[in-house]
């Protein structure tokens, strides 16, 4: 099939992620803690808890880490590493399926080395049981054989810090979360907060935005780096295919529109989220598995990556019965306000 400039501009913009995209995402994260922008208080608590184990010269407390996805849960774990100058281990809560498999990564840890395991709530039963008294104790309790003849062995660690990155803190159990030293919500980024970080990932990409391009991304990136991050990319390449590399409000517009992402910085999933619960449940309120099963979506996938900017933004809230949409939510998609919702406006 002959592929026209449309084609390839389509291609550039709408096709999923590829290793090395992602690894061109990953080299836009900030390399130094002064480079990181957004998160003051967070940043602030963190600095100070540094500082002082630096100063003790012991391990830094450990540190759980929630909030939304793609908001540098990650990204602040290494520069924790960078600033306490020390190794990063990373994992994930499902990669660890056995407590053999967190022994042999804990017992290969240096000295006050972090060990990053992100989606920590979806740890196994057993593995967070063994967790605990490396948490606490610095010691790992073995069980060797079975039945009577069974012997608990204790393995000592080196002094370590465990970051815990999840964004969904209410499946973590209570002996797990009190744990942790510092439990820290990351929080959406303002879209000044984005325009920064979007300025300095063009400039490593050695791409021209133009002032009034970067604003309007800025505004579009659902107050998440990473997704402006990627919008920034998807940009470039249709500057590059249909322009002369650099990004006008043109070549802006012109992307936005084969991405289907809005004036609010919704794309075409969360419209049809929002447009589910009014026509086909009035508006709310309704259940979330009920949506879930009226989109053919995860339930995880709606609560941890459609539901929160939409929320942030006042277009869908929870109540007790169920999720609601909002007058703001009817008025963006052009529909009639019910009665009931009309006084929200006022």
């Amino acid at each position: 099939m002959k592929h026209t400039k449309k084609n390839l501009v389509e291609d550039a913009v709408t096709a999923s992620p590829t290793p090395e995209e992602e690894k061109l995402l990953t080299s836009l994260r900030a390399a130094s803690w002064d480079e990181f922008h957004g998160q003051k208080k967070l940043k602030e608590t963190l600095r100070i808890s540094i500082t002082a184990a630096k100063k003790r010269k012991e391990p830094l407390e450990h540190i759980l880490l929630y909030g939304p996805p793609g908001l540098g849960k990650t990204t602040m774990a290494h520069l924790i590493g960078r600033e306490l100058g020390v190794n990063v281990r990373v994992t994930s809560g499902p990669a660890i399926e056995r407590a053999g498999d967190l022994a042999s990564i804990l017992t290969n840890l240096e000295p006050h080395d972090i060990l990053f395991i992100d989606e920590i709530h979806r740890l196994n039963k057993v593995v967070e049981e063994t967790i605990y008294p490396a948490m606490e104790d610095f010691a790992l309790d073995i069980i060797i054989g079975k039945g009577p003849s069974a012997r608990t062995l204790r393995l000592d660690l080196p002094p370590f810090t465990i970051v815990g990155a999840t964004t969904r803190i209410g499946l973590l159990s209570n002996p797990l979360r009190d744990r942790f030293g510092v439990v820290s919500r990351l929080a959406f980024y303002e879209p000044e907060e984005l325009k920064y970080i979007l300025q300095q990932a063009a400039i490593k990409l050695k791409t021209k935005i133009h002032p009034s391009a970067l604003t309007e991304l800025s505004r579009r990136g659902r107050g998440t780096p990473r997704v402006a991050l990627r919008l920034l990319k998807r940009v470039r390449d249709v500057a590059q295919v249909e322009g002369i590399g650099d990004i006008t409000e043109a070549i802006l517009a012109r992307s936005l529109s084969i991405l289907e992402v809005d004036s609010m910085g919704l794309d075409s999933s969360d419209r049809r989220l929002l447009s589910t619960i009014i026509d086909k449940f009035a508006g709310g309120p309704v259940g979330i598995e009920t949506i879930a099963s009226a989109l053919s979506e995860d339930i995880g996938t709606v609560e941890e990556v459609l539901e929160p900017y939409i929320m942030q933004i006042g277009f869908l809230k929870r109540t007790p019965r169920g999720r609601v949409v909002t007058a703001s939510g009817f008025a963006h998609l052009g529909k009639a306000i019910p009665k009931r919702l009309q006084e929200e406006l006022f």
